[in-house]
């Protein structure tokens, strides 16, 4: 039953999800200097470039950073931004190399040990029981493997796309892709 809420809300996403013509045009705009464009962009994709950086920082917080960081980017080099290939996958390259610029740059400054404060209590996210679950499940993924979902099956990446952007075989994505839903499948299916 949940892989079924998990499929049946992949699919309502991908029907909502932007064109690759119209991401074209939306970022020569941008590159125009229209404000009201990056806007329209932010609001087309940003569930896709937040769930993508969510995967790879494992962080909310970090994960809304990186999502804001993107956008600039985006803003910045717009003007710079050639029309081959996809759109998308031009943001998710960028969003992809802002998390793990992050993720370099805290290893840097970790602390030796860190205590949490007396009394500090845990953030509260109110969340629906299917979105739990799905993250739960997404978790028991390897870190490739979750990537992988997020950009074809969240993003709507084609599988081509998303050999690219993780710099892997499409043969190797279609892999981890296929062994990626039979585990969340078998996870999934052993919690109905």
């Amino acid at each position: 039953m949940f892989f079924f809420c998990l499929t049946s809300t992949l699919e309502n996403h991908q029907k909502d999800k932007p064109s690759a013509k119209e991401l074209r045009e939306l970022i020569r705009r941008i590159g125009l200097g229209e404000e009201e464009a990056l806007v329209s962009l932010y609001e087309r994709t940003k569930s896709a470039v937040y769930g993508f950086a969510l995967s790879i920082s494992k962080n909310h917080a970090d994960a809304e950073e990186i999502m804001q960081d993107t956008f600039l980017a985006v803003d910045a080099n717009a003007e710079r931004y050639q029309p081959v290939g996809s759109p998308m996958a031009w943001i998710l390259t960028i969003t992809r190399n802002l998390a793990y610029g992050r993720l370099r740059q805290a290893k840097r400054e970790a602390p030796v040990e860190e205590l949490p404060e007396e009394g500090a209590a845990p953030i509260f996210q109110e969340q629906t029981e299917n979105r739990m679950v799905l993250e739960a499940a997404l978790q028991t993924l390897k870190e490739e493997e979750r990537q992988i979902v997020m950009l074809h099956a969240v993003s709507g990446l084609r599988h081509r796309e998303v050999a690219a952007i993780m710099g892997m075989s499409l043969s190797g994505v279609l892999s981890k892709y296929h062994r990626a839903l039979a585990k969340l499948q078998k996870q999934l299916g052993g919690m109905a």
